[in-house]
């Protein structure tokens, strides 16, 4: 794409260009992309785990993708984003293999210019928190914790682990800029852990654990204390870890983590915290308990809204639904559904225009008593 093809802000949606300032091949799967503004100004904060939404015109008839990058740069750098993607071979989402990523990694070049909206997202650092930081990826789930790592090491004295588990050093993405930041002040550990290492892994020292980051080692890395996790990475380690941490008698309150799905896909063996359906009540039961209703008008069930939930979607699942979503971020529009009487708040704002009568349950929080087509 190039800078004639994009030279204004959608207004209806949020996106605007940016241009490919520098790109960066980290190893053969994963490069990194430099972003900034066309008039050399300054961009919008993000908190340190947040992400950008791109419109990619890489789509089958003409239609444009979206896809989410978490920025991987210093949230103290208001010149310029970084993004570092994976060449992706199969994102298990029904998209073709790849789309997004390959079309970044084959065709985007230095001064193209991209179609960019946000940034995103609420899995981000608590920056007012005092307690050690554990921050736990594998593969190209590093990316949001290079962000995070970037805040820790610059403005702030709180300990931190950065655990980081991958095949072997061919696949370890910036792993010098990992070991500087490490080496910025005192109170900063880096663990790596390969799972195949190489020989040349063994003969230059490049890890520090063979195998997977497992409930021993994270038993002998860190002492007792009232950590905080962030958790990044494919949905097989996101399991295992969150699992181990719960084993460990880690408060959920204190894993923090990425994962596109309900939050129960994380670990088999804690049940979804359902509740019963409830008879729908009058509108006078209404009024009098101040409560906000959701009625799933299909589905025949009403139950009192439960902020906890944080949103339509995730209390959909809360009552045993499971309406069809992908992104969770209010950018595929897969969750769209019928809003029949009601009025919704968004948390996050739609790409996508919707419709009269349209929600997206994802990043919809109910501003009055619902009833859903669902």
């Amino acid at each position: 794409m190039t800078e004639s093809a994009v030279q204004h802000s959608d207004a209806k949606t949020g996106f605007r260009p940016l241009r490919v300032a520098g790109k960066h091949a980290e190893n053969r799967l994963i490069t990194s992309f430099r972003l900034e503004p066309l008039d050399g100004g300054t961009l919008p904060e993000f908190r340190p785990g947040q992400f950008l939404v791109f419109r990619l015109p890489a789509g089958t008839g003409g239609e444009p993708i979206f896809r989410n990058y978490s920025l991987s740069g210093s949230p103290r750098d208001s010149s310029s984003y970084r993004i570092t993607v994976k060449r992706e071979a199969s994102p298990g989402s029904g998209i073709p293999a790849g789309l997004g990523s390959n079309w970044l990694h084959d065709e985007v070049q230095t001064g193209d210019v991209l179609e960019v909206d946000g940034p995103r997202g609420d899995f981000v650092l608590d920056g007012v928190s005092k307690r050690p930081v554990v921050l736990l990826s594998g593969g190209v789930g590093l990316t949001p914790m290079m962000a995070m790592l970037h805040d820790l090491a610059s403005g702030s004295d709180r300990r931190v682990f950065f655990l980081h588990a991958c095949e072997n050093g061919d696949h370890h993405a910036l792993r010098q800029e990992q070991d500087a930041l490490v080496a910025m002040r005192s109170g900063l550990t880096a663990k790596y852990f390969y799972r195949a290492p190489t020989n040349a892994d063994r003969a230059e020292g490049r890890f520090h654990c063979e195998g997977f980051i497992t409930r021993d080692a994270l038993q002998s890395l860190l002492c007792i204390d009232d950590y905080e996790f962030y958790l990044c990475g494919p949905p097989p380690f996101m399991q295992a870890m969150y699992k181990t941490l719960r084993s460990l008698g880690v408060d959920a309150a204190r894993i923090a983590y990425e994962f596109f799905g309900p939050a129960t896909v994380l670990d088999a063996d804690e049940k979804p915290k359902t509740r019963q359906p409830t008879e729908a009540p009058t509108a006078d039961v209404t009024v009098a308990a101040g409560a906000v209703l959701v009625e799933f008008r299909r589905s025949g069930i009403t139950a009192k809204w439960n902020p906890a939930a944080g949103s339509l979607l995730s209390f959909a699942e809360d009552q045993g639904l499971a309406p069809e979503f992908s992104c969770r971020a209010g950018v595929c529009g897969t969750c769209r559904s019928s809003l029949l009487s009601g009025e919704v708040n968004y948390f996050e704002e739609p790409l996508d225009e919707l419709k009269p009568g349209e929600l997206l349950l994802c990043c919809a929080r109910p501003k009055t008593s619902l009833v859903l087509d669902l």
